[in-house]
């Protein structure tokens, strides 16, 4: 049975300390923005006085709501934070939900991005969680001159048989081996593409975080991690490439915060595409945590590098840093 999961039950998952912090800063703005025929949902606190913005990115089975407790820890590190819900999630309105695929998915981000950056004159920084790593540093290939970095908590690359154990809950890498010759049709959008399937029955839910209960919320998100995903959709990310080799990816520094106790995404897959990065980077290990961090002393430093990124882009006078 799946239902719309209230932000506040994700909340109730942060530490004690972090929780307090989150509902400190207040209720998110929601806010639309119109792309293509899709009305895209956006969850927002406007901080005018903020040095830079936060672009945070959801991946398979998350919307903006469910990260939004993490979201809202943005503002503890200085930054003014937005989060999208990408097309088939969250609250954001698809005229046609079979039809959507993974390059809409990077056209979206693409397309926000140099939105927002034509508005906003302040430094934006891209914070990818999941899938919404990679998706962030697609975006950013296409647009590299309206972002300043990219933090990511995983790089997880379909075209990379490494990380095929994370592609399926049907015996890993074997299954998506096999997988692959039946779904390479299906990328269209069109015919069986649009039969739509529930995520638990392709991704390993039980994964996404360390606390039983916190999976279990998870699955049961009719707005995250409870919907169904066209077949499109999933041969279309199954079969995606990123969209520039990580060797040519110069422009914008990115900072890797993978969980250490990753049960879906293990470091080893992210770093095996970080270390091919030609730009700057940095892993900072988040000690601790599952794929959904929330749990100490993870997610504090997960704050402490974010506020890190911000004092390199844009310094405050007298060199303090916020503790929050």
């Amino acid at each position: 049975m799946t239902r719309p999961v209230d932000t506040a039950e994700y909340l109730a998952f942060m530490p004690p300390r972090w929780r307090e912090r989150a509902l400190a800063v207040g209720a998110p703005q929601s806010t639309w923005w119109r792309w293509r025929d899709i009305r895209v949902h956006i969850l927002s606190l406007p901080r005018p006085q903020a040095r830079a913005r936060l672009l945070v990115l959801h991946g398979a089975g998350g919307h903006s709501g469910a990260l939004w407790p993490l979201a809202a820890l943005a503002d503890a590190a200085g930054y003014e934070a937005f989060a999208p819900d990408l097309p088939g999630y969250g609250l954001t309105e698809v005229p046609d939900p079979a039809s959507v695929t993974y390059p809409d998915w990077v056209d979206c981000v693409s397309d926000l991005l140099r939105a927002e950056s034509e508005a906003d004159p302040r430094p934006l920084v891209v914070l990818g969680g999941s899938m919404g790593g990679l998706l962030g540093y697609s975006a950013c290939a296409r647009v590299p001159s309206a972002v300043s970095h990219l933090v990511v908590t995983c790089l997880l690359d379909p075209s990379n048989p490494v990380c095929w154990p994370a592609l399926s809950r049907w015996g890993g890498a074997a299954s998506v081996s096999l997988l692959r010759p039946l779904m390479s049709g299906l990328s269209s959008g069109r015919g069986l593409a649009r039969l739509r399937v529930p995520m638990r029955w392709v991704a390993p839910m039980h994964a996404i975080a360390r606390d039983p209960a916190l999976a279990r919320l998870c699955a049961q998100d009719a707005r995250g991690g409870g919907s169904r995903v066209p077949l499109g959709f999933l041969a279309s990310y199954l079969f995606s490439k990123p969209e520039v080799p990580p060797q040519e990816f110069r422009e914008i520094p990115v900072t890797l915060i993978h969980p250490t106790q990753d049960r879906w995404t293990p470091p080893e897959m992210s770093l095996a595409f970080l270390g091919r990065l030609a730009a700057p980077t940095r892993h900072v290990p988040l000690e601790g945590c599952g794929h959904f961090p929330v749990e100490e002393p993870g997610l504090t430093r997960a704050v402490e590098v974010l506020r890190e990124v911000l004092e390199a882009l844009v310094p405050q006078a007298g060199g303090e840093v916020r503790t929050g």
